[in-house]
């Protein structure tokens, strides 16, 4: 859950968003270096009166300064492919989530039971309950079992949305007539939040997500009191 002023990223709550997070890290180093070096050298021309012609139109620096962009781009390309391939792999799913956008709410079916669907709508404010929080609080929350790989299958009724939960290191896209899946999967219980990210008409600030990550035991209690 994002805090007031929060500078940085939410904190992981899946392995995915934890090797985002490195990836962000890694890339932020490269920038950094890279930032510095040429303020550096910006500085230096324009505070020195010399020049060494001998420098300026070597093979040598001609060479250095087209392979080491390359290698650069290499460091930054090799871990952001291998991440992908993670974020885009689905191995022995435990359970399976439908998940329909409409306008403006969400509806989800737990396919691998029985009747078991619902939607979901935004709190309005002034039903909201003390410690409720505004714009993110809906009245059925999606109870899914920590430490579990969960499919979530993603589509849409009406318009595009998006189906975003950015401390699972998730955002899929809901498009009409296409079926998008992906995968999550969460190391500790809590509440997690997320909205549609992707605008969908003028209601789309009011399509909040929460997910209730719950020991198994609770989640089967909750599917029997569902049912």
């Amino acid at each position: 859950m994002a805090y007031p002023y929060q500078l940085g990223f939410q904190d992981a709550t899946s392995p995915i968003m934890e090797e985002l997070l490195q990836f962000h890290d890694h890339t932020l180093m490269i920038v950094f270096l890279i930032s510095t070096l040429v303020l550096y050298l910006i500085s230096l021309m324009l505070t020195t009166k010399l020049t060494h012609t001998s420098t300026m139109d070597a093979q040598e620096v001609e060479t250095i300064w087209t392979i080491l962009p390359a290698i650069i781009l290499i460091m930054i390309a090799l871990p952001s492919l291998r991440i992908l391939y993670m974020m885009d792999e689905v191995n022995n799913p435990l359970l399976t989530v439908k998940t329909m956008g409409h306008q403006w709410y969400w509806s989800y079916e737990y396919t691998d039971y029985d009747e078991l669907n619902f939607d979901s709508y935004m709190i309005p404010t002034m039903e909201l309950k003390p410690g409720d929080l505004r714009l993110l609080e809906v009245d059925n929350r999606v109870v899914l079992p920590m430490e579990m790989p969960v499919r979530v299958l993603i589509s849409s009724e009406d318009v595009l949305h998006s189906w975003a939960i950015p401390s699972l290191g998730l955002k899929t896209d809901a498009i009409p007539g296409r079926l998008n899946q992906t995968i999550l999967t969460s190391t500790r219980p809590g509440l997690f939040y997320g909205q549609c990210s992707e605008i969908c008409g003028s209601n789309h600030s009011f399509m909040p997500i929460v997910i209730e990550m719950v020991p198994l035991k609770t989640f089967e209690n909750w599917c029997t009191s569902m049912l």
